[in-house]
Parts: C-alpha cells; sequence; structure tokens
C-alpha cells in the first residue's frame, strides 16, 4: 500500500520543533538544473529586458516569444509539462554571458544563503548542473567559464559544477563539450563530473 498526499499536507502535520529539526539538518543537492532553478523574479527582470537575436527564427522564435510573455505576466503553473514549454525561453534570456552571471548568482544564492528570516539555507552543499551551450555572444566553453566564475564565488565545500550533455547532441557536440569539461578540469576549475540527460526514448544524430 501506498500513500500520497501533498508536501504541504506533510509539513503542515509535523510539530514546530520537528519542522526547526528538519530545516537545522545539512542538505546536499546533487543535482540542481540551473535552467530550472532560477528564481521567478530573475526570469521576469530578464524576460523585460529581452531582445529577440538573429538565432531566434521560426518556430523556435515563436516558442521563445510564447515563453516570454508568460514569464512578463507572471509564472502559475497548473502541471510540471507547463514549465518545459518555458525552456526556450529561459534559453534565450541566458544567452549573453551577463545575463548567465546573473542567473546563476541567483540559483547559487538560493540554495546555499538564508532567506530572510530564516537561520539555514535550503542546502549547505550544491552540484548545478547545466548543458553547455553556444550562443552569438559565446562558446560552449566560455558559457561554462561564466557558470563557473559564480560557482567558486563559494567554497569548495559549499558549490560545484556539472557538465550535461543532452542525449539529443550530435557527436561533434557532445565531444566539444566534454572537451570543455576536461579543459576546464585541468585547470583546476570546479568540474566534479559529466552526466547524460534528456529524454532516454530520443537519441543525437
Amino acid at each position: 500500500m501506498s500513500l500520497s498526499i501533498p508536501p504541504s499536507a506533510a509539513i503542515n502535520a509535523l510539530t514546530p520543533s520537528q519542522v526547526d529539526f528538519l530545516k537545522a539538518l545539512p542538505k546536499a543537492e546533487l543535482h540542481a538544473h540551473l535552467n530550472g532553478s532560477i528564481p521567478p523574479p530573475i526570469l521576469q527582470q530578464l524576460a523585460k529586458e529581452y531582445v529577440p537575436s538573429e538565432e531566434d527564427t521560426g518556430r523556435t522564435l515563436s516558442a521563445i516569444q510564447s515563453g516570454v510573455e508568460s514569464l512578463q505576466d507572471g509564472i502559475v503553473f497548473d502541471n510540471i509539462h507547463e514549465v518545459f514549454k518555458l525552456f526556450p525561453a529561459i534559453c534565450a534570456l541566458t544567452s549573453t554571458k551577463g545575463a548567465l552571471a546573473r542567473a546563476t548568482d541567483a540559483v547559487l544564492a538560493e540554495f546555499l544563503e538564508p532567506k530572510d528570516g530564516e537561520e539555514y539555507p535550503q542546502a549547505t552543499y550544491l552540484e548545478l548542473r547545466s548543458t553547455p551551450k553556444k550562443t552569438a555572444a559565446m562558446t560552449r566553453l566560455e558559457y561554462v567559464e561564466v557558470v563557473l566564475d559564480a560557482v567558486e564565488k563559494y567554497r569548495p565545500d559549499q558549490a560545484a559544477l556539472i557538465v550535461s550533455l543532452d542525449r539529443r547532441m550530435s557527436k561533434e557536440v557532445a565531444d566539444e563539450c566534454i572537451e570543455a569539461a576536461i579543459t576546464l578540469k585541468e585547470r583546476g576549475r570546479r568540474v566534479v563530473g559529466v552526466d547524460l540527460c534528456g529524454d532516454p526514448n530520443v537519441s543525437g544524430h
């Protein structure tokens, strides 16, 4: 027999001392997706500043504009599938070094720094993961460098980076991402692993 209840109901069933105990426990987040963890206020700021790129054409541009409009209007999700519809827009909003740095800083702070009125952070150690993206403003290597610049503002026992490979990638792109991870690791940067992500039923070229 299995029992399924909303997380809020589970928390509300605890006593205040039990909640305090759970908050005080050191926690590790080992699989936080960068683009899926950006705080909504930061996404909305970036959406207001968004200017379409020459790279954004056709169906991609339509998906981006739809996502940007949703972010500008305020984020309300009825189910998890609506979250995935925003990813084209989020990728477009973080396609410059400055925007990517702001987003990464915000994600790290969300996990590792106590919020106003709270004594403890959400996590004491965070392994952030992200797929290197090539844009008009940066190479895949530069993408990883920007993320690492933010990660390395924290101690090694607080934050590190996993480079992700999407199953839909071509071999050439996957090789480029792995080479970026190896190059930066050899330079002493805080890359702690490579993972394979994406739909297992979809393969690359």
